[in-house]
This record gives C-alpha cells, sequence and structure tokens, in this order.
C-alpha cells in the first residue's frame, strides 16, 4: 500500500501561536512542528518541534526527540530532549533519552534511563 505525501509531511500547528492538543484517540507519525505549545495525551511517533511548551500526559506517548520552551513529561518519552527552559519528569513518567535544559527535574517515582544536561551553580563552598 502507498503512503501519501501528506502522512511524510510536518503538522503544523495553530498559526496564533495558542497551541494544539492530540487528543487520546489521536496517532500521529511524522514530525510535528510549528508556533505555541502542544499538549499531548494520545501517541506521536516523529520528533516535535514547537515553540513554546510541550506537555505528554498520562497515558500519552513520544517515540522522537522533542524540541521547546520547556517540556513536562507525565506519560511515556523515547527520545531526547532539549529546552531552553525546564524538563520535568513527573512521577510515574517512563522516559528514555537525553535531557538538555536550564533545568531538569525527576519527581520520585518517574522511571529515567539517559543523560541528562543541565547548566547549574554549585552552592558556596562545594565549588572545586
Amino acid at each position: 500500500m502507498a503512503r501519501s505525501q501528506a502522512s511524510r509531511t510536518s503538522t503544523p500547528l495553530s498559526a496564533e501561536g495558542d497551541g494544539a492538543i492530540v487528543g487520546r484517540n489521536t496517532r500521529i507519525r511524522g514530525r510535528v512542528e510549528g508556533t505555541g505549545g502542544l499538549q499531548i495525551a494520545g501517541e506521536v511517533a516523529g520528533d516535535v518541534r514547537v515553540t513554546g511548551t510541550v506537555a505528554i500526559e498520562t497515558g500519552g506517548a513520544v517515540v522522537g526527540n522533542i524540541t521547546a520552551s520547556a517540556v513536562t513529561v507525565d506519560g511515556t518519552l523515547n527520545g531526547d530532549v532539549t529546552s531552553e527552559g525546564a524538563v520535568l519528569l513527573r512521577a510515574g513518567a517512563q522516559v528514555e533519552g537525553n535531557m538538555a535544559g536550564s533545568e531538569v527535574a525527576l519527581e520520585e517515582g518517574a522511571s529515567f534511563s539517559g543523560r541528562i544536561d543541565a547548566d547549574f551553580e554549585l552552592p558556596d563552598g562545594l565549588e572545586g
């Protein structure tokens, strides 16, 4: 069965910059790019690149890399994250991949396998 060209192109988000929602019963295959944020309750198989925040809800899943201003994961992520702001892995999140952001936080109960790259300052007296 041949795939249509539309299935291989990016999915643009709202031009208004207010974001979009991937519903629980929705599956996207391919890159997702746009302005604004993205709330994911369904499944995305492909890279996500938005100017706003990305929130993967409980039950939501992404297999691909994420680039955003901030990222919160309650669901499942298999891919790397590059964030200008904070990356938060909440209790119950299951993440495999490298995390890079201004700060990276893991709540107790989050499952994480990967590398964390974050800028931080050591408290006085602990600097090398």
